[in-house]
């Protein structure tokens, strides 16, 4: 489904320090800033009608890829770089990634660096969503670093730029502080909830970064299985937004919420409660639907149930959860593997644990995370993905 290299490679985005030469009041890292461009993105392209989400999707993993790997140098050097030496630097990136993913993806990522026809409306809106996760970024610096001689010319800077962008409503309505920039704000403040919070961990992630692993594990999976484009595409949403109730709530560790009798239901309504009450009114009203629909809510008259990762379809509005999907593999039938999108989360968890210990940081909690494998291992596979053999593999390429 994917090779532990890959894996390692997208965690390395953890580790990179974004505006690194100024004072900052909370670190912000790459996974971070790939993670609020992704969620920014998806907003944006709700209120246009030339996009394709798939490959939407798509180039944002590619672009994500890239910007790992060269992302250290400055933002205005590497513009200046890529303005003049993208070919070269195309070049080297095809073959640094081309050893750790299969021919066929590498194919496309191949195309889309080599032909900038393809992809053309999606790489311009994910244009915007990046100048948008990195303006908000820069929200964040300006407080800690107003005391700086060339503070004000970088805001006016970051500020103009927003121009370049305002054919999209989406960035209108950012700019213009609307409800949608609420949203974006929420999503935003999960970069400041760090995961496993109990214990020393390295890399540190926050949630927000743990949302796009779990998103890309989900597009890995969709893709092996043959998913359709809808089922690929609610994957993937569903397991980037799906701990956005946290932002509300704060993370719950799992042998708390677990072991504690009443005490997961409880918190499982609050949750609906916070997203029918605080949440759903700051989207779209034309979204609004498929977004409760991607975050697990179904109801029954005027009570609401959520179950982010049960295996559900659509069936003329109507919500369906089903144990098997396989007759659903169609886009009419909006299908979500939420079983398989729980092994995506759980899979993230593990490899933070693994990670974790092999830079030699272990406690009690993460040899915990490490025995998730034991449990796959007697699940077997889901949709035909051995889940206990990716982590066994990662744990042993390390």
């Amino acid at each position: 489904m994917i090779s532990p290299e890959l894996i390692a490679f997208f965690y390395n985005a953890a580790s990179i320090q974004r505006w690194n030469d100024y004072p900052r009041l909370v670190e912000l890292t790459e996974l971070d800033k790939q993670a609020h461009k992704f969620i920014i993105a998806y907003f944006l392209a709700s209120y246009e009608d030339n996009i394709s989400f798939p490959k939407m999707i798509e180039a944002g993993i590619f672009e994500f890829l890239r910007r790992a790997l060269v992302t250290d140098i400055r933002p205005d050097v590497y513009r200046r770089v890529i303005a003049e030496k993208k070919k070269e630097i195309n070049e080297w990136f095809l073959q640094q990634i081309k050893p750790i993913v299969d021919n066929d993806f590498f194919e496309k990522i191949n195309l889309f660096f080599k032909n900038e026809s393809v992809y053309k409306n999606e790489r311009k809106l994910l244009a915007a969503a990046h100048y948008l996760a990195t303006r908000y970024e820069f929200n964040i610096v300006y407080q800690s670093g107003g005391f700086l001689s060339d503070i004000e010319e970088l805001r006016r800077s970051v500020e103009s730029e927003i121009s370049l962008y305002s054919r999209y409503k989406g960035v209108v309505e950012i700019g213009l502080s609307g409800d949608i920039a609420k949203i974006v704000d929420l999503c935003g403040r999960l970069r400041f909830q760090i995961r496993w919070s109990q214990t020393p961990r390295l890399p540190k992630t926050s949630v927000l970064g743990h949302m796009l692993m779990v998103a890309l594990f989900s597009f890995f999976y969709s893709t092996k299985i043959g998913a359709c484009e809808s089922r690929l595409v609610n994957n993937f949403y569903c397991a980037l937004f799906h701990d956005l109730p946290e932002v509300l709530t704060r993370d719950i560790i799992s042998p708390v919420k677990h072991g504690i009798g009443g005490l997961e239901h409880i918190v499982n309504n609050y949750e609906i409660e916070l997203i029918t009450g605080r949440i759903l009114p700051l989207v779209p009203k034309s979204l609004q639907e498929q977004f409760s629909y991607l975050l697990g809510l179904s109801n029954e008259g005027d009570h609401y149930y959520k179950n982010e990762f049960a295996n559900r379809i659509k069936n003329e509005h109507m919500i369906q959860v089903t144990n098997d999907l396989s007759a659903y593999n169609s886009d009419r039938f909006q299908a979500i593997d939420g079983e398989a999108l729980k092994a995506c989360d759980h899979l993230a968890a593990f490899t933070e644990a693994a990670l974790s210990m092999h830079y030699g940081i272990r406690s009690r909690e993460l040899d915990n995370g490490l025995k998730t494998v034991d449990k796959y291992e007697k699940i077997g596979a889901i949709g035909g993905v051995d889940f206990a053999k990716i982590m066994r593999n990662f744990e042993n390429r390390l």
